[in-house]
């Protein structure tokens, strides 16, 4: 039997080009993570060094090409110890999520969240009362709550604009949503060092892009200069939303049409539907 060398090649140049294109896909995810905060000065850090890599290999300047080998070897174990905050909150999302479900997400509980959300931000954007209000979602906020005091009250519009009146106990800091509860008041979010975010934007504003940078959580902020709406989702900053635009994006983000409940790892569906012990 004779092989066809020429179809096997252009199989292999196939997979090389995926191969590739995998490469590349993941490299631009990673920097699009990473786009305007600190660690994307590392990332341009560490590009630079393999420029000079490949230069001092091209032109054969031994003592360059020497001095770079030491550096990258090293670079290696510096990368580990700079990354390790978000290397740690990496692991612990995927332990975290891996065998946690969901529970069940009703409509009517997400609607009337919805509901609720939109009279305490109206309530407070008319009387310029600074608020923050970040709705878990995926990731989990458990770190980050764990810095506030613990409230476990429904979301009520009442309890919102109530945490949130000036000059009481929990009126700084965030309020954090989770599981259709108000977990927590006064919980501190991580800050933004993006170069990116405009001056005239305060503490909250950069609280709730910090924790978009971090975790898929949709966060709500409430001017107290002007009284301006806005949602950090991601890497989105929607500002001096209107009424409809508000109620409309969380609509979009937060209602579901049916209750389902969410497993996040394969791995615990394999366990949960596998019949162990042979055929029936």
């Amino acid at each position: 039997m004779s092989i066809d060398w020429g179809e096997v090649i252009t199989w292999s140049n196939a997979f090389d080009i995926v191969d590739i294109l995998l490469v590349w896909y993941l490299v631009y995810k990673l920097i699009m993570i990473l786009k305007g905060t600190r660690s994307i000065q590392l990332l341009k850090g560490i590009g630079i060094i393999v420029l000079i890599k490949l230069a001092a290999v091209t032109l054969q300047l031994q003592t360059i090409d020497w001095i770079m080998n030491r550096v990258i070897q090293w670079g290696v174990v510096a990368v580990i110890i700079v990354f390790q905050p978000e290397i740690r909150r990496g692991l612990e999302h995927l332990g975290k999520t891996g065998f946690r479900k969901k529970a069940k997400r009703s409509v009517n509980m997400s609607e009337r969240l919805v509901m609720e959300l939109d009279k305490a931000v109206q309530y407070m954007a008319k009387r310029k009362i600074g608020a923050l209000i970040s709705i878990e979602q995926q990731d989990l906020l458990d770190e980050y709550a764990a810095t506030g005091i613990r409230i476990g009250g429904e979301v009520t519009n009442q309890l919102l604009i109530n945490i949130f009146i000036p000059n009481t106990p929990l009126h700084d800091g965030a309020v954090i949503i989770q599981d259709y509860k108000i977990a927590t008041a006064a919980s501190y979010l991580p800050l933004s060092e993006s170069s990116f975010i405009p001056k005239e934007l305060g503490t909250r504003h950069r609280a709730a892009i910090g924790l978009g940078e971090v975790s898929d959580a949709i966060t709500i902020i409430v001017s107290e200069e002007t009284g301006g709406v806005s949602i950090a989702h991601k890497t989105s900053l929607l500002r001096e939303m209107s009424r409809d635009d508000f109620v409309a994006y969380l609509t979009d983000q937060l209602v579901v049409e049916e209750e389902e409940e969410k497993t996040t790892n394969f791995i615990q569906d394999f366990f949960d539907n596998t019949k162990w012990g042979g055929s029936e």
